[in-house]
């Protein structure tokens, strides 16, 4: 999806295709008589796919991000500059800053594990079928660390979201937090976005702000 600010999912499909591309002509090369049927009998490895369902993700959540009122202003798709990291999504808003990484797991399930208690500290970790997630929920901290860092202002609310798309979340509930990090899926984030405290900051200047410490990847 293209915006002015930035098309989303657009890194990760390039790299998707880069990858795809040298596949081909890798079998290309190395089978030349059986190049074509190899392609079409054999599919791209998980590591080439998962670039495709991350640029997909990131296309669906920039198409919900588009119901949000015309106060919202959202950066697609942002490099952060001397790493190789980018941020999917950054919707400055009244209600604040939200730092949005977007994850498709279709028919997956996000849980909150919840360790110690009474005699022990208590710990609190993200699974997804059952499968430790901690290492999404620090990257979407360090992201957020890194847009207020830009801001330099502690009176803009900054959130952290995680938001799963097509995952199997329960009837009831099923959203949480974990080190303030909302973990969530699309309608209801947008309920959240649309719904929390009025934050008394200039929405468009912290949109130029972000547009340029944060290019487009």
């Amino acid at each position: 999806m293209e915006t002015s600010n930035g098309e989303a999912g657009a890194s990760a499909r390039r790299e998707y295709e880069r990858r795809r591309d040298v596949r081909e002509q890798r079998i290309r090369a190395k089978h030349p008589r059986l190049r074509g049927l190899i392609l079409a009998l054999s599919d791209d490895p998980q590591s080439t796919k998962a670039w495709e369902r991350g640029a997909l993700g990131e296309e669906l959540m920039a198409k919900r991000l588009a119901d949000l009122p015309e106060t919202f202003r959202v950066l697609h798709d942002r490099r952060i500059r001397g790493t190789k990291a980018n941020i999917d999504h950054i919707a400055i808003g009244p209600s604040g800053v939200w730092v949005i990484d977007a994850k498709r797991y279709k028919e997956k399930r996000p849980e909150l594990r919840v360790e110690g208690g009474i005699f022990r500290p208590r710990v609190e970790s993200l699974r997804i079928d059952g499968r430790d997630g901690t290492k999404l929920v620090d990257g979407v901290k360090r992201q957020v660390q890194r847009v207020r860092d830009v801001l330099a202002d502690d009176t803009i609310p900054i959130a952290g979201v995680l938001c799963f798309l097509e995952a199997d979340w329960p009837l009831l509930g099923g959203s949480f937090a974990v080190d303030d990090v909302h973990v969530l899926w699309p309608r209801l984030l947008i309920e959240r976005m649309t719904e929390a405290t009025v934050a008394a900051f200039d929405v468009d200047a912290a949109h130029g702000c972000l547009a340029e410490a944060f290019p487009v990847a």
